[in-house]
């Protein structure tokens, strides 16, 4: 498939620098300010990408207005070229501009996240592509005809051999052998080629009353061509995916750009398939697991218009858009849409900021909605849809406690003999089972029985993990890896060092040695070495090729397992301890998550919580299914405490080798918090960070908390800007916080 990048200046308008004139080029080098060159021969346009010279390297920037002319005009150099490449809309600038205000980003990192691809100055790479030839086959074949059918259909368009194929459902010999009689051309192309085309108009699958009713709605927005968020809120197995896969297809239709957002790359291989056969061929797929190649080609394709629809990760929002007219935010309540590292934002909070500034919808989809997106439908800012339904013949799963203290349980056990006497049931039934534990590895902590001493990591203040599948001990902080000692190695005692507390391999062993006939799988993303090699495996357990799962809470989002009529939550408690402000939150949208797992299909599900406190009015919330309860209880707690959403927060972490010296700055800042208290804000700390030290850096928090309506960031960047980062000092910032660790 061919397509001409579309510019959207040309050199008589106001935006084009003429040869020699002065233009502001923010890099992506860690600079305080944007930098002073010459328009290059044939001058440039604002927001094109160019390579400048920056001491002896050359580095990638983009115009970002007029020079300033603040420097000695006979040392200013010039761009040394401009790239073939669309170049950065000012709605693009606009966004990365706003979201590095809102977090405190210094404008370089923000670049560098709307540059995530490799290559962008590289002159464009060959490959094969196919289209119509002029010949004629010496024999027609039913798979040959279905190749010239579809070559037919999409007219003068060209493909790639894989997607040939896989579009016309045969085999690259067939292709081949009609190249040799011209009946498929074969040519040489850029490797950077649009996508192949969705059809919008293609019929779905037949929906409910309700979904119907949700996706006229949603059509609706679209077709308005302005702002709007919408919080799409429907039972696990309600058919939210439908609904919104209606919006996706009157975006494509009225020829705009649409993004779907997933928390989870395992999700997507199950996703892609439905969006195939909604939309008759594959979108982009950017993510961590895509090649180098494949990324480079998603960026060039989507700022030119090349490419329909996106799917990805957090990341898939900085992505240069042509003309983005809807942002589906799946699951949004989920915590892998906060980045904790590099640029600390909010996908979903970020999502509503670029959709306001393209005037594109969002939808933000998830059967247990955050509090915050709650609260903005609750205060009219969003607008709310509900599918309280599940689809077709599926019922919600009876929901029930097993009481811990009523179980005869021998320790270094965690299957309750009740759970065990229901997943024996269903087994033999032929159904499958899972068995939810938010842990990883073998076991979370390793101590010595001769001494008492605990097994730490050596870089962070964190107990290592034993991961007995991989015969290693590992960090969860910093991902340091040793293997599992002979000796204990405070005191040396052989043989004495024993696991403590339950991981998902260990109760891997229990499960198999109480169903020893029984096929056990076990989903956590460290057991997986690669993306592909997940997703293979929740497919395999879809259809069927294991009896009991058991998993962290990857398995919580938004598989589908049809099979799947019990699951079991080893331990409802462990969400409920410590001391984050959405604990109880968290709990509750896990496991009304995990139990929406079961009974998708025909069979009616159960979930059983293991539980040592039945009484908790978390646990109570999960089994009455009164969420509307919930929320209006757990909001009125954040209102009365001012936390959020109806006040603000932000965390200031101080990390360095030098304890002392954290700890120096930290207390300067407490003491000089006068732009702080200006504007009401409070601060607490500093204080140790729950895990003190990660990676050999000792960490130092100091929590702020403000009013809902102050103007938090201004006094934030006055605050921290005394202090001096001096060696190894460095100092983050992190606006609402999701992780106090």
């Amino acid at each position: 498939m061919s397509g001409t990048p579309v510019n959207p200046v040309t050199p008589d308008t106001p935006e084009f620098f003429e040869e020699g004139a002065l233009v502001g080029v923010l890099t992506t080098q860690p600079l305080d300010r944007v930098l002073d060159y010459k328009a290059p021969e044939g001058g440039c346009w604002l927001g094109a990408f160019v390579e400048v010279p920056l001491g002896p390297r050359k580095v990638l920037g983009v115009v970002w207005g007029a020079g300033r002319g603040d420097w000695d005009i006979s040392k200013v150099r010039s761009v040394s070229r401009v790239l073939d490449t669309a170049p950065m809309r000012a709605e693009m600038r606009a966004f990365l501009e706003r979201a590095g205000a809102y977090t405190l980003t210094p404008m370089p990192a923000m670049l560098r996240l709307g540059t995530r691809a490799p290559g962008l100055g590289d002159p464009p790479s060959m490959r094969k592509v196919y289209r119509r030839g002029d010949g004629t086959p010496d024999r027609m074949t039913d798979a040959r005809r279905r190749v010239i059918d579809f070559l037919a259909e999409y007219g003068d368009l060209s493909f790639t051999l894989k997607e040939l194929s896989e579009l016309s459902g045969v085999t690259s010999s067939v292709i081949k052998g009609l190249v040799k009689q011209n009946v498929v051309s074969e040519e040489e192309a850029p490797r950077d080629m649009p996508f192949p085309p969705l059809d919008p108009s293609r019929p779905g699958k037949e929906l409910t009353a309700d979904q119907e009713a949700a996706a006229a709605h949603l059509r609706d927005g679209i077709r308005s061509g302005t702002y709007g968020t919408t919080l799409l809120r429907g039972v696990t197995g309600s058919g939210k995916t439908e609904v919104y896969l209606e919006a996706v297809a009157a975006c494509l239709a009225a020829g705009r750009q649409a993004l779907v957002l997933l928390p989870e790359i395992a999700l997507t291989a199950e996703f892609l398939t439905r969006v195939e056969a909604r939309f008759g061929a594959r979108p982009a797929e950017w993510h961590s697991g895509a090649t180098m190649t494949e990324r480079r080609r998603i960026w060039r394709m989507v700022g030119t218009g090349g490419a329909q629809l996106v799917i990805g990760a957090r990341s898939a929002l900085f992505l240069p858009y042509r003309d983005l007219g809807l942002i589906v935010v799946d699951e949004e309540h989920d915590t892998s849409y906060k980045q904790e590292d590099g640029v600390l934002y909010n996908a979903r909070d970020m999502a509503v900021l670029r959709a306001s500034l393209c005037s594109a919808q969002v939808v933000l989809a998830s059967a247990t909605p955050s509090l915050e997106s709650w609260a903005n439908a609750e205060a009219g800012k969003y607008r709310r849809i509900d599918l309280e339904a599940r689809f077709g013949p599926a019922v919600l799963p009876e929901m029930r406690t097993i009481d811990m203290r009523n179980e005869d349980l021998p320790g270094g056990r965690w299957v309750s003999p009740t759970l065990e006497a229901a997943v024996r049931t269903r087994i033999e039934k032929g159904e499958q089972a899972l068995l939810f534990l938010n842990r990883r590895g073998y076991a979370p902590v390793t101590l010595c029985r001769a001494c008492g001493h605990q097994l730490g990591c050596e870089q962070c203040d964190a107990r290592m993990v034993e991961h007995r599948f991989l015969k290693r001990l590992m960090c969860h902080q910093c991902g340091e890896s040793t293997p599992i000692p002979e000796a204990c190695p405070s005191c040396g005692a052989e043989g004495r060092l024993a696991p403590v507390g339950p991981g998902v391999e260990r109760l891997s062993e229990e499960v198999t040695a109480l169903f020893p006939d029984a096929r056990v799988a076990v989903l956590s993303s460290d057991l997986f070495g690669s993306a592909r090699a997940l997703k293979a495996e929740i497919e395999a357990i879809a259809e069927g090729a294991a009896d009991i799962i058991i998993g962290t809470q990857l398995v919580a989002k938004g598989h589908n397992f049809p099979k799947l009529t019990l699951v079991g939550v080893i331990d409802a408690d462990l969400g409920l301890q410590g001391s984050d402000l959405r604990a109880a939150e968290r709990t509750f949208q896990l496991m009304r998550q995990v139990a929406g797992r079961a009974g998708r299909a025909e069979a009616p599900g159960t979930a059983l919580l293991q539980t040592f406190q039945p009484e908790h009015p978390v646990i109570r919330a999960i089994l009455g299914g009164d969420e509307e309860g919930f929320w209006r209880a757990e909001a009125a707690e954040r209102e009365a405490a001012g936390v959020p959403p109806f006040g603000r927060m932000a965390g200031i972490i101080l990390s360095g080798p030098d304890v002392g010296q954290v700890f120096d700055a930290g207390n300067m800042l407490a003491r000089n918090d006068g732009p702080l208290r200006q504007i009401g804000a409070q601060v607490f700390g500093p204080a140790p960070a729950p895990i003190a030290r990660v990676r050999g850096r000792h960490r130092v928090r100091l929590l702020v908390k403000a009013g809902k309506g102050v103007a938090l960031q201004q006094a934030l960047s006055r605050w921290v800007s005394q202090v001096k980062l001096k060696g190894e000092l460095r100092l983050a910032v992190d606006i609402d916080p999701q992780s106090f660790l």
